[in-house]
């Protein structure tokens, strides 16, 4: 299994990361995808993912909750800094996240402009550099999808994805982006929906660690996304084993050669 969007670098883990991964491996993890938030986050996702290089692999990105309301908005020149630290660590990152739209966060207007010309942005920024995206939608799942299709984004994860199953079907259907499911699956009926609409190929999981946990309020970890390949399977009438597979062939097809397993 590949965990394709998880925030380890967090301080929540700083006390027994080893131990959180060495569950993860012993339920089949294989890889991580670690997204950083902003600039300063970055380069702890960065150190963070050298530690631990088997299993971690790096993002770098801008949160849209940093548009949030009760905060000091993003500069322009805080944008292009993490385009600059995407430019001069492109060999190790997996991806660029986690970035996106956050209409629950964010609600006048003009914020909401700005943290769509971001995402637009760095939607660029990661046609430039090849990567894919790692993407943030909380109640603007439609609006992120016509903003990246109107920019030509190719290589999609939307994370988490909290809108419509039929909006998702249609980025699917169209664009062939990639879904993931988290361990919260077992209790959000959006997300069971959500897994039921998409084809498989078009699924991966991920456990946003440590949010969205199979039980609210507790901290989430990697190896509860077998928490996820249950659910999936459950809805799907399908086996665990398939689930597994195919969503690791899905996320080792959307990252390309950095979600490669490490030999030797």
């Amino acid at each position: 299994m590949i965990d394709c969007h998880a925030h380890l670098a967090s301080p929540r883990f700083d006390d027994d990361r080893a131990e959180v991964l060495s569950r993860a491996a012993a339920v089949g993890v294989e890889l991580v995808v670690v997204v950083g938030e902003d600039a300063s986050e970055a380069e702890r996702v960065l150190e963070v993912c050298a530690a631990f290089p088997r299993m971690l692999r790096p993002c770098v990105g801008l949160h849209p909750d940093r548009w949030a309301d009760d905060r000091t908005p993003p500069s322009q020149e805080d944008l292009e800094v993490v385009c600059d630290l995407a430019r001069t660590h492109r060999d190790r990152l997996c991806a660029i996240g986690e970035v996106g739209l956050d209409w629950w966060a964010v609600r006048s207007h003009e914020r909401r402009a700005l943290q769509r010309a971001a995402l637009e942005r760095l939607a660029a920024l990661a046609i430039e550099l090849e990567l894919p995206l790692s993407v943030h939608a909380r109640s603007a799942g439609r609006h992120a999808i016509e903003t990246l299709a109107g920019v030509g984004a190719r290589r999609v994860l939307m994370h988490a994805f909290d809108g419509r199953a039929g909006h998702a079907l249609r980025a699917w259907e169209a664009h062939g982006w990639t879904f993931s499911i988290p361990p919260s699956v077992v209790r959000s009926k959006q997300k069971q929906k959500l897994a039921r609409a998409l084809p498989l190929e078009a699924l991966a999981l991920e456990s946003d660690s440590p949010a969205l946990g199979p039980e609210r309020g507790e901290r989430n970890e990697p190896a509860n996304l077998v928490r996820s390949v249950e659910q999936i399977a459950r809805h799907k009438r399908i086996d665990e084993a398939t689930v597994r597979e195919v969503t690791t062939a899905n996320a080792r097809r959307l990252f390309g050669q950095a979600a490669a397993p490490l030999t030797g």
